[in-house]
């Protein structure tokens, strides 16, 4: 068999194995952290759990395939291990990326709505006003 048929289905094997490890991880630990974000809306949460695991795997697995060619042949059993480095690498930094901007996003979401549920009126109210009769 040949060598570049090799590394790509080394490559192909550990890159959608990683990124079912890291979806189930963030699906599994971030569960508790959607229901903070969102007022602890269990049903919500779990569904947009669901829709960011499969946007997750939707955009890393399409990543791994649009970077599975590659224009050198492999010689040697080195140039496996090279081509695998390369590309393993950006796909673990891919995955890294999108899992930390997840997670800003999230945070910022979770931070706004704690700021909205701590706030208070600067003045009580004072007094009741009536709508007026054109509104």
């Amino acid at each position: 068999m040949d060598r570049t048929v090799i590394a790509y289905v080394i490559y192909l094997a550990v890159s959608i194995a990683l990124t079912v490890w890291v979806a189930r991880t963030l699906s599994r630990n971030g569960r508790v952290f959607l229901a903070d974000v969102l007022h602890g809306n269990e049903k919500l949460a779990e569904a947009v759990n669901h829709l960011l695991v499969v946007g997750f795997y939707l955009v890393n697995l399409g990543f791994v395939a649009l970077y599975l060619s590659d224009d050198d042949t492999i010689e040697n059993t080195r140039g496996i291990f090279e081509a695998l480095s390369a590309k393993l690498g950006v796909v673990l930094l891919v995955l890294g990326v999108m899992h930390l901007g997840n997670v800003y996003v999230l945070n910022r979401m979770r931070r706004r709505g704690v700021m909205e549920r701590e706030q208070v009126p600067p003045v009580a109210p004072q007094q009741w006003v009536a709508p007026s009769p054109g509104a």
